[in-house]
């Protein structure tokens, strides 16, 4: 416990602290049944505040959430969803999990270095992701996902976060905010028909400020970094 009050600050603390009471109180007051629900929910957000550290232990998380939030989404026909957390998600946080380990800033395994992708970079990524979106778009629209066009909009949002997560660019945090806007965007639709999806809502916004804090986190970590 020391430790880990030495390791996040205060603000991370208050930060992870609110989130976590956030989605207990909206699953207590909206669903009170399915705790796969909330556990995903609390595994998601707690890696979200080790990812804003550059600490792989964020990737590990991940990779649980993925497989949670997957089977999750699958019961209510979020079939996008489901594809992309498992299919893609899930196996590119182990990816980055191997990239994070092997790049550790000067030797210290809990903190990545931070990398800068080039324009030619961000060219090739803009063009990978136009293919696994249209290839998932025909996908998604064969299996009838409810809400495709959101559905693969997060997606595209998803391919670009884990993309920029395997190459450690702090970026990566904005893509997954705009997903999460996106989640929210469905989640709302679904509690229209069962009011407990209002819970997973409410975990979508803790994971936004979450991830608008891990984007700040990393641009400090990077700077830090080029000063040393």
């Amino acid at each position: 416990m020391k430790y880990i009050l030495d390791y996040f600050s205060k603000t991370e603390m208050y930060l992870w602290s609110v989130s976590v009471l956030m989605i207990v109180i909206s699953f207590c007051v909206f669903d009170r049944s399915n705790y796969m629900t909330l556990f995903a929910s609390l595994i998601g957000v707690t890696s979200l505040i080790f990812n804003a550290k550059g600490n792989p232990i964020g990737q590990i998380l991940m990779v649980v959430f993925s497989l949670i939030y997957g089977l999750i989404s699958y019961k209510i026909a979020y079939y996008g969803e489901m594809a992309t957390y498992i299919g893609m998600t899930m196996p590119m946080a182990l990816f980055a999990l191997v990239s994070w380990l092997r790049h550790p800033y000067k030797g210290n395994k809990s903190e990545v270095e931070v990398n800068d992708i080039t324009k030619i970079e961000i060219c090739f990524m803009c063009v990978l992701t136009l293919v696994v979106t249209t290839i998932f778009y025909f996908i998604l629209k064969y299996f009838n996902t409810a809400q495709v066009f959101f559905s693969t909009l997060s997606v595209t949002t998803s391919f670009i976060a884990v993309y920029l997560t395997f190459r450690r660019s702090s970026f990566y945090a904005i893509a997954y905010a705009a997903n999460d806007v996106i989640l929210m965007v469905l989640w709302t639709m679904a509690s229209i028909k069962d009011i407990r999806y209002i819970s997973v809502c409410v975990c979508f916004m803790a994971f936004f400020v979450n991830d608008i804090y891990g984007f700040i986190s990393w641009q400090r970590m990077k700077i830090r970094q080029k000063r040393v």
